[in-house]
């Protein structure tokens, strides 16, 4: 990585303070993050809405399961944010065969499940490691960080509830008065397609929303934890002194 290069301030920080930091990258480069993203999500939950009439469950754990899949396109925009570079639609597309197809079988399974995708997703996905070199890499950099890293995925996901149950409770009470309550007796019934493909919509309106965030958190953290290791401060310091 080009250390000279970034245009980020290089410190240790506790974690929960290079989280903030991964939320302030992308309110700077909110343009080039949703740009880029926006498409590739609009793909996705379009996919996702077509499978409504093969189950009504269907569009919602698509939508979820392909999480992984659209954070390599929110890591490629970030990745370059950190040098202050502005992303546009054609410089994802130029780099489609490493964003979209690299590494997609693991993105979709041994990352998925995983509690700390956010924080090791630019070692499969920047730093390119596989098989043995990555795992040893994923426990050097995780090490005594798993419960920081954790805890990022456990607020972002009740974040996700949070915001998914105040969107559904806002449609309703934005409603006339007359019409509420035969809202209510949709969701609790909730077998209809559409009704499925609102709440599908709906979820991934949340997802459009709070994604970036949860990448750039992840991604900040992992940055923090490759200063502890390898004094990119220091580095950054003496570049510039010398410059």
């Amino acid at each position: 990585m080009r250390i000279e290069a970034l245009a980020i301030a290089l410190r240790p920080r506790p974690m929960s303070e290079a989280a903030d930091l991964g939320q302030r990258l992308v309110q700077v480069h909110a343009r080039s993050v949703w740009r880029c993203y926006a498409p590739v999500w609009a793909a996705v939950v379009l996919f996702a809405l077509a499978t409504v009439e093969i189950a009504g469950w269907a569009p919602s754990l698509l939508i979820f399961w392909l999480k992984p899949w659209l954070d390599r396109s929110l890591l490629f925009v970030l990745s370059r944010a950190v040098f202050g570079e502005a992303t546009c639609w054609s410089d994802l597309w130029a780099a489609r065969r490493e964003v979209f197809t690299g590494q997609w079988l693991h993105t979709l399974t041994v990352a998925r499940a995983s509690p700390w995708r956010a924080f090791t997703q630019a070692i499969d996905q920047l730093e390119r490691q596989r098989g043995a070199p990555r795992r040893k890499r994923r426990s050097v950099m995780l090490s005594g960080q798993r419960g920081a890293v954790g805890g990022l995925q456990f607020v972002y996901a009740n974040l996700e509830m949070i915001f998914v149950a105040a969107l559904m409770a806002s449609v309703a009470w934005f409603l006339p008065a007359g019409l509420q309550s035969e809202l209510w007796a949709l969701y609790r019934d909730g077998e209809s397609a559409p009704m499925q493909a609102a709440l599908a919509f709906g979820y991934g309106l949340v997802v459009l929303t709070l994604e970036p965030f949860y990448v750039a958190a992840g991604f900040a953290m992992y940055l923090n934890r490759r200063v502890e290791l390898e004094a990119w401060d220091i580095e950054q310091e003496f570049r510039h002194a010398f410059a």
